[in-house]
């Protein structure tokens, strides 16, 4: 265990237990990072009225507990000092042996603090998603990045991840566009999708759909050989998600997330589980019919006038819808996939749907209490005015063309540097990916942000370019000197506050790591690294490394904190799906 607050929360709970009994071991210590100390301990002021004790009385019982005579003769005594203070407060305050003690550990541990899970699981992550028949565009942006952030942590974690990207490549509009697409040549449409006029294909589409009898009547004829997966239909569908995926595919790689088309589960691969999955409810009464529909009524949901609210199945028509295919892949994942835990990355507006799906899918016993279905909502993208982000005109931005103007700009940002165009373009590309990335990773995954290319790309404050600019900042420091990050392996000893504060703030890296994928917030991550970025900003301000009057031993133990902040670093940042250039 290398995280203090994971440490000291032991050892006061160890207290409790031996100063009031075995009963007060859970108790959380409310143990917080203090400017009086490096941590504070507040339960002395939380149990203080069940104990029946006054608050500071109760602290210097923990207190002696922790620090005093018999504490101090065991084989592990408090690493450091204990003082209460105020109203019955605990100030911790570690020693500085045992930081850089605890550090130099995380150096010698190539996986740097961070633990593997026990036991691995199976954990399915369903993000990007977009939808074959559309072109993605700013909206896609968010489910991709977070998703793909929490698939690389679960597996850095040691856990099995299975990547889902549930396409919406199966339905009614496909009839019209598969008959358009023969309307104007396989050829021309295959051009148009691939690069990424699929909101115009559509569109143009849809008018025929909607002006055109005949080509009404065709669109629907075609429907039915597409579900009845008549070949030549099959063909041109074929024809058609080719020539989409490729355009998908330059997205996630100019974005360099892990999807690949192995990943690929969409609306077509549980087709043929629909029919079986309404038969099933309906014969064990899981679903009834209402109006003609099938639907399932979860407890709990009620609409106008406190009517119960349907979970909608199978529609009076006959057709199937989202519901039904949610329920069909849920049941997959779990029976089939043999998941554990199931993160749905989709936006916040599906909260209802999402809720409604995991009771319905508990009520049929298809997702057992063992297995945690999660929706990790996706909050919107907003333009500067605080509206939906879209082009002047008022049409959503193609994800293509914001990543492209994402790196025309990161060129911009380090054109006075001393670069050829071939490396130039490769840091201008991994700076303008990083800080797209960063900006939405580094908020609440279900709060709002508003895209601002000025703010994303600022060298300073909590940004993804700081980010790579104090790694590579550091990577500098090593080839000034000579030296590699793998041989500063040096004593640390920590002699100037600034050496102190950053070997305590890199000693929480890997609960932090762990704290993301249990809670699937990447935000936590991004501030552990931001604040790890600038704790070392203070220490390379006012701790030489290099300079000619630093002593040897002094110059290695600085290096050594180099070295690890580099590492974590570079771990947290590629974790998070952000390029990280060796130079900026």
């Amino acid at each position: 265990m290398t995280d203090p607050q994971l440490e000291l929360t032991g050892r006061v709970q160890q207290a409790l237990a031996d100063a009031f009994g075995a009963e007060y071991a859970d108790a959380d210590p409310l143990i917080r990072p203090s400017q009086f100390a490096d941590y504070q301990a507040n339960v002395a002021m939380s149990l203080s009225k069940r104990l029946r004790r006054a608050p500071r009385e109760v602290a210097q019982e923990i207190a002696d507990r922790l620090t005093g005579p018999a504490a101090q003769a065991t084989d592990d005594p408090f690493p450091g000092t204990v003082e209460v203070s105020g109203p019955g407060f605990l100030n911790l305050t570690l020693s500085d042996v045992w930081i850089a003690e605890r550090a130099l550990d995380v150096l010698a541990d190539p996986r740097a603090g961070v633990g593997l899970a026990t036991p691995p699981q199976t954990v399915v992550v369903d993000y990007s998603a977009p939808n074959a028949a559309k072109e993605m565009h700013v909206g896609h942006l968010r489910t991709t990045i977070v998703g793909d952030a929490l698939a690389r942590v679960h597996e850095h974690l040691g856990n099995k991840v299975v990547r889902q990207n549930h396409l919406g490549d199966w339905g009614t509009p496909f009839g019209m566009l598969i008959e358009h697409l023969l309307d104007i040549g396989e050829e021309a449409a295959v051009a148009q999708l691939e690069a990424g006029e699929g909101n115009a294909y559509y569109q143009t589409a849809r008018a025929k759909f909607d002006a055109d009898p005949a080509f009404n009547a065709r669109a629907r004829a075609r429907v039915v050989t597409l579900q009845a997966e008549e070949p030549e239909t099959m063909r041109l569908w074929h024809i058609f998600m080719d020539a989409t995926l490729r355009y998908f595919n330059k997205v996630y790689r100019q974005l360099e997330v892990t999807l690949t088309d192995e990943d690929i589960a969409g609306e077509s691969m549980y087709n043929p589980m629909l029919a079986r999955v309404c038969d099933e409810l309906q014969e064990r009464g899981i679903a009834v019919l209402s109006d003609g529909a099938l639907c399932v009524f979860p407890p709990g949901y009620t609409g106008r006038e406190d009517q119960p609210l349907p979970f909608m199945i199978r529609k009076s028509d006959g057709a199937y819808g989202y519901a039904t295919t949610d329920m069909a892949t849920i049941r997959y994942r779990v029976d089939d996939l043999k998941a554990d835990r199931i993160l749905y990355v989709i936006g916040a507006t599906q909260a209802l749907h999402m809720s409604m799906l995991f009771d319905s899918a508990r009520l049929a016993g298809w997702l057992p209490d063992h297995v945690r279905a999660e929706h990790v909502q996706i909050g919107s993208v907003l333009g500067s005015d605080g509206k939906m982000f879209k082009t002047r005109s008022g049409k959503s931005i193609k994800l293509l063309e914001l990543l492209d103007e994402a790196e025309t700009r990161a060129g911009e940002v380090i054109k006075d540097r001393d670069y050829d165009d071939t490396e130039r373009a490769r840091i201008a590309h991994a700076v303008g990916m990083g800080a797209v990335k960063y900006a939405d990773l580094s908020v609440s995954h279900d709060s709002e942000y508003v895209f601002d290319f000025d703010r994303m790309l600022a060298l300073t404050g909590n940004t993804g370019p700081y980010l790579q600019y104090a790694q590579a900042r550091i990577r500098s420091i090593f080839r000034r000197g000579g030296v590699s990050p793998a041989e500063a392996t040096g004593p640390i000893v920590l002699g100037h506050p600034a050496e102190r504060a950053l070997a305590l703030q890199l000693l929480r890296f890997g609960s932090v790591v762990e704290e993301m994928a249990e809670h699937s917030a990447p935000h936590k991550l991004a501030s552990y690294l931001f604040d790890t970025a600038s704790a070392f900003t203070t220490f390379f301000e006012n701790c030489p490394v290099l300079r000619d009057d630093v002593e040897a031993a002094v110059r290695a133990s600085r290096l050594a904190l180099c070295a690890l902040t580099l590492r974590i670093l570079e771990t947290g940042l590629t974790l998070l799906g952000v390029p990280v250039p060796e130079r900026m």
